[in-house]
């Protein structure tokens, strides 16, 4: 069948955005405005509850399908219940986005001080959460015949050297063993590496007037920073039967700071 645009659309499917609901003008936000764009039905999932319910009720005014729910990806049961509510609310989980991680309040200590506590936190979310969350989904896409799950990883794994380089580099692993383990079920598993973003954690985490924003001014191909917009692209790309032969893999955006062959 020749291709068309409309292998880009989600219409039916069931969409959950993990860490939609933090910090105002957020990557999370925009993946879940734009997947209710191409059709789907979210779950904007977040530990903030007031602030998935606001980011539910802007997809909700634009005349898209939302809940909100508040989840500890952390815990295996919060995990749980996130799927259930998506299951009970619109009748199944197709795709999972892992967006939500611990980033400005994780602990960029050197690796020789920084405390196990901190250690421990930062896998916990970023990556336990991450496998809590696909885990429950799995059921549910099995039983609709396959799904999508992309989990957000970071330029700065690439190579990783802070505590979060390191939880995320890890996350890139159990990207591809998911991918190789679930793909018979039809579940493909892939990761979106973004740059810096000018989200408004990206932001405090990196101001504008930041050595590091001088540093990727000559380091990068294009742009230093890009827009939280700018990688919903990539993502309906991956959650869509446009991507359907893609899995395991990385895609990184950030105006070509992280080039890998």
């Amino acid at each position: 069948m020749a291709f068309t645009l409309d292998q880009y659309r989600l219409d039916g499917k069931v969409a959950i955005v993990t860490g939609a609901g933090g910090r105002g003008n957020s990557i999370g936000r925009a993946y879940a405005l734009g997947l209710a764009n191409a059709g789907a039905a979210v779950v904007v999932a977040d530990l903030n509850q007031d602030g998935a319910n606001a980011v539910a009720e802007e997809i909700k005014a634009a005349g898209g399908k939302a809940i909100g729910v508040r989840v500890d990806v952390s815990d295996e049961a919060s995990a749980k219940a996130m799927a259930a509510a998506a299951i009970e609310a619109f009748g199944g989980v197709d795709i999972l986005v892992n967006n939500a991680a611990l980033m400005v309040d994780v602990s960029y200590d050197s690796i020789e001080t920084v405390s196990l506590e901190a250690w421990n936190k930062a896998f916990a979310v970023n990556l336990t959460g991450a496998l809590l969350c696909a885990r429950a989904v799995a059921p549910s896409m099995r039983e609709r015949g396959g799904g999508r799950i992309v989990n957000q990883t970071s330029g700065g794994a690439f190579p990783a050297t802070s505590l979060n380089g390191i939880s995320k580099l890890a996350l890139v692993g159990l990207t591809t063993s998911l991918a190789k383990q679930w793909g018979k079920d039809g579940i493909t598993c892939n990761a979106i590496a973004p740059g810096n973003v000018k989200s408004d954690a990206g932001k405090l985490l990196v101001p504008d007037d930041s050595p590091f924003i001088q540093f990727l001014q000559a380091t990068c191909a294009t742009r230093p920073r890009g827009e939280p917009d700018e990688l919903v692209g990539a993502l309906l790309l991956l959650c869509s039967p446009a991507g359907e032969w893609i899995t395991g893999q990385t895609i990184h955006i950030d105006g070509g700071w992280v080039m890998r062959p």
